[in-house]
């Protein structure tokens, strides 16, 4: 019978003796993803070391891993090792108290909600504009991560955090420069040993706790709804308990992180394409004077920035900040007429995806129009998947989308950013995308 037939192996990257491509992979992995694909297709076999992943490139396979058959699958290794910092936050926690916790959190992004974080996000970014003086050059990696850092301490907590903005950014670029060292194989071992890597990580996710704990420490002190994802967690009660502090702590810190580092990356991303491509971003200045003219963004202004929005989701299709995102096969798993093992890595890549002619054409340039109703509707749906899909879908999409858009409008209604001659732009791949050099960008007045 057909159905007894063994099943054929995916393609494999060839790589060295015991390590596979696991040398490369660490220098570039987003690169090593794309090359697989372009060289050997939408299935491919790499090893990592001990590990054994396949990079999946097919939009209607992606589906079926990510929606159709997710129950199959639970997080990767990296999301498994990311508990040293997370804890049983969204991201790693999994089955019923993903669930449960995902229900928590949900009301803190209801458009209602989302409505009022509009004034917040416009009000922080009008105030780093009003900093801004012309011909002055700035790190826009980190001008995008105070903003953004602001933003969600203000937003989800109620707090300010503007005076612990270089600690926080510092203490972050630390643990996730470090997060590839829990990664290595046996690196359950390798945490508990004296290294300096570890000594620094630790060191550094203490900074992020004592932040994170004082300001549930100064809530708990001040009960009462002050109407943020904060107060909501603080007041749930889960079979007649409320959450403890360290599960707070867990959803705030990973709520803390996504919230501002992938959305930081993305708009960073956005200002050095626009500098590269100035017929865009001209059209980008004439949309925000044509819908506001001199006045601020709100809210009801979103669905009047189209164009502003496809030149946010076509720099987040170029680089994605989430550059992939890892299953582990509970059990056999058949994509086509290849058999996956049990427990093996199904590595998802968006940064490839997004780069794969047949969907986007010329894919390495930047082209707004691409996310023209149309273009959009004759793409398959996971072709383009930033924000990832199924049960676990980014839970702050939304907050993303609006927050890009009214970022941008308001930064571009007063300036233009154009890139230091000379200055080197590679992406450097740890949880996000980010740039390996920061971006150095001279200001210059749209006036």
């Amino acid at each position: 019978m057909l159905a007894s037939l063994p099943k054929s192996r995916p393609p494999v990257m060839k790589g060295r003796p015991l390590l596979g491509v696991l040398p490369e992979f660490r220098k570039n992995p987003p690169e090593v993803l794309l090359q697989a694909q372009r060289r050997h297709g939408d299935l491919v076999h790499l090893r990592l070391g001990p590990q054994h992943v396949y990079a999946i490139a097919n939009p209607e396979w992606i589906k079926d891993i990510l929606v159709t058959n997710q129950s199959n699958f639970t997080k990767s290794r990296m999301l498994q090792r990311a508990k040293v910092l997370l804890g049983e936050g969204l991201l790693t926690s999994e089955a019923e108290f993903h669930t449960r916790q995902r229900r928590l959190v949900q009301p803190a992004f209801h458009r209602d909600r989302l409505a009022g974080y509009a004034a917040s996000m416009v009000d922080c970014a009008a105030q780093c504009r009003d900093r801004w003086q012309p011909g002055a050059t700035y790190d826009m990696a980190r001008e995008m991560n105070r903003l953004t850092l602001a933003i969600v301490a203000r937003t989800l907590f109620s707090a300010d955090v503007s005076s612990e903005a270089d600690e926080i950014g510092a203490a972050l670029t630390e643990v996730l420069g470090l997060f590839e060292t829990v990664l290595l194989p046996f690196s359950e071992w390798i945490e508990k040993l004296p290294f300096p890597a570890v000594r620094r990580f630790e060191r550094a996710r203490d900074t992020l706790d004592r932040i994170i704990y004082k300001i549930i420490s100064d809530r708990r002190a001040n009960p009462g709804d002050s109407g943020d994802l904060l107060s909501m967690l603080l007041m749930a009660q889960d079979e007649g308990s409320g959450m403890s502090d360290k599960q707070v702590r867990d959803e705030a810190l990973t709520l803390f992180l996504a919230g501002h580092e992938t959305t930081a990356n993305a708009l960073t991303w956005t200002w050095y394409l626009l500098s590269e491509n100035p017929d865009v971003e001209r059209k980008l200045h004439a949309e925000i004077g044509q819908v506001l003219s001199d006045r601020l963004p709100a809210f009801e202004d979103l669905p009047e920035l189209k164009y502003v929005e496809m030149v946010f989701a076509e720099a987040m299709r170029l680089y994605p900040p989430a550059w992939a995102i890892g299953r582990r096969a509970i059990d056999d798993y058949q994509i086509g007429d290849f058999q996956i093992p049990a427990k093996s890595i199904l590595l998802m890549s968006p940064y490839v995806v997004h780069r794969d002619p047949r969907w986007f054409p010329a894919p390495e340039s930047f082209d707004p129009d691409r996310f023209l109703p149309e273009a959009v509707a004759a793409r398959p749906k996971f072709s383009y998947f930033p924000f990832g899909g199924g049960a676990r879908v980014c839970i702050g999409e939304r907050f993303a989308w609006m927050e890009g858009v009214l970022l941008l409008a308001t930064l571009a209604q007063r300036w233009r950013l154009r890139l230091v001659p000379g200055h080197p732009v590679e992406t450097r791949a740890l949880i996000t995308l980010r740039p390996k050099h920061g971006m150095q960008m001279v200001t210059s007045s749209k006036n």
